[in-house]
């Protein structure tokens, strides 16, 4: 049987030793993210186990087609000067 699941970018990626671990990410940020809350990425790592910098990259795989197409949206928390941004994930379920 052949293996369809898309593969993730990057010059890095190597499907044998990095598919199953980055779809269990996407899968881990899913769950805590479809319920459309605002989160940071640090919030959302503490929530998954998972570094921020893989959960902001497992949200811009979410806004790709071959992952689904979802929208994310983004917007500033707190005091502008620090820099700090909340994301929440958008998506219809389908019944």
């Amino acid at each position: 049987m052949h293996d369809t699941r898309p593969n993730h970018d990057g010059a890095t990626f190597d499907r044998t030793l990095d598919l199953s671990r980055l779809n269990e990410q996407l899968r881990r940020v899913f769950e805590l993210m479809k319920d459309g809350q605002w989160r940071t990425l640090s919030e959302i790592g503490a929530a998954t186990g998972d570094m921020p910098q893989s959960v902001s990259a497992r949200l811009r795989d979410f806004r790709k087609e071959k992952f689904g197409g979802l929208t994310v949206e983004r917007r500033r928390r707190g005091q502008v000067s620090r820099g700090l941004w909340e994301y929440r994930l958008l998506h219809e379920i389908l019944e």
